[in-house]
């Protein structure tokens, strides 16, 4: 019973990250929409939206390499100094994600025209940042 439970919450958990993402996509759609002309269709508002959720549904809940004991050798041969590419490509991700998201709820919310390529540069770091976690995501399950 508990076991359901757990699995439950963390469904829930994910659900809830996905709508985070959305969210997120949803406000730089906004902010860029407003900006570009081009981009002020409801398949863009869509295709970011989905974008976040996605990202942040397969990029925040990683799961992480094992630590080595303070005594023991490193598991599977591999150094205490490697990096984990999902482990930081999620952080990093996630962080520069919700970054944009803030910038372009600050140009929304305080109505200020940003050059536009202030625009440009919230959206492509968006895109970047939205794929470091998807690739994050998909290197920790394939992983795993």
């Amino acid at each position: 019973m508990r076991s359901r439970v757990r699995k439950f919450a963390h469904v829930l958990e994910r659900l809830g990250l996905a709508m985070a993402g959305a969210a997120s996509g949803l406000f730089v759609a906004a902010h860029v929409g407003s900006s570009i002309a081009v981009l002020t269709s409801q398949g863009f508002l869509l295709i970011m939206m989905l974008a976040g959720a996605i990202g942040f549904y397969l990029g925040i809940d990683t799961p992480q390499l094992p630590f080595h004991l303070a005594n023991g050798p490193p598991p599977n041969g591999s150094s205490s100094a490697k990096v984990d590419a999902a482990e930081f490509l999620s952080a990093f991700g996630t962080f520069l994600a919700a970054f944009a998201a803030v910038a372009s709820v600050g140009v929304i919310i305080l109505r200020h025209d940003p050059h536009i390529a202030w625009t440009w540069m919230i959206l492509a770091g968006w895109i970047a940042c939205v794929t470091m976690q998807i690739v994050a995501g998909a290197i920790a399950r394939f992983r795993a």
